[in-house]
């Protein structure tokens, strides 16, 4: 599962695409707040603030479960599959506040719903039915499984879209053009690529993040008086 096929390439782009109604377009991880407080300002910082995410925060844990649930699935693994559930549970104590674990979650809930209805997979429903709520990168991860998308592959779109979400939220807060959003996200190919890298090569259960500041920016946006973002 090495070279990825024109139908499992369809699927990705289908499924990452801001057509796909996980509402990703509503949330910035903690942007909304940064931008108001001065922390996040210009091109250079929002693509600074994008690469801690990859590198230390959400970005990290979220590739590491992806590559242990696309891992148990493609293994046909019911029981890994319910331990990285539990781990998914993990993952939203891992987010720094509430409405980070909400980011993931809904998205997560909304993918699995929409995915099970137009893209159904007897693994998908198998493991939809003991999984109405779970996070984003295990839906994702187990739906790729599922449609036998390579590891790799997928993950690198996730985290591709993850990131592009950001850097939308980013242009929309500053506000930034189009070219400088574009710029930004062929200068992050180095770190999504390293963050994939580093999620297929270390043990979920060596996976640790740090990354204070964009915590805190997320829970200062819960009371953030103008909103435009749910995180």
């Amino acid at each position: 599962m090495n070279t990825i096929t024109e139908a499992a390439l369809y699927r990705l782009m289908s499924w990452l695409s801001p057509f796909y109604p996980v509402g990703g377009f509503s949330y910035s991880h903690g942007l909304d707040y940064a931008v108001e407080a001065g922390l996040v300002n210009d091109a250079a910082m929002l693509k600074l603030f994008v690469e801690t995410v990859l590198a230390h925060g959400a970005g990290r844990s979220d590739a590491a479960l992806f590559v242990a649930a696309w891992r148990a699935a493609q293994a046909c693994d019911k029981a890994r599959l319910d331990e990285i559930d539990d781990i998914a549970d993990l993952a939203l104590a891992w987010r720094g506040s509430k409405e980070a674990a909400l980011e993931s979650e809904a998205q997560g809930t909304a993918f699995l719903a929409t995915t099970r209805a137009a893209w159904p997979a007897p693994l998908l429903e198998e493991f939809a039915r003991d999984h109405v709520s779970v996070a984003f990168p295990v839906a994702v991860a187990v739906a790729a499984a599922a449609h036998r998308v390579p590891l790799a592959a997928s993950l690198a779109a996730y985290l591709h879209a993850f990131a592009s979400n950001l850097v939308s939220a980013g242009m929309r807060l500053i506000p930034l053009g189009q070219s400088d959003g574009q710029d930004i996200v062929a200068k992050l190919e180095a770190a999504i690529a390293a963050c994939g890298q580093s999620a297929l090569k270390t043990p979920l259960e060596s996976v640790g993040i740090s990354a204070p500041l964009i915590d805190w920016c997320s829970m200062r946006h819960e009371t953030q008086y103008t909103r435009l973002f749910r995180s």
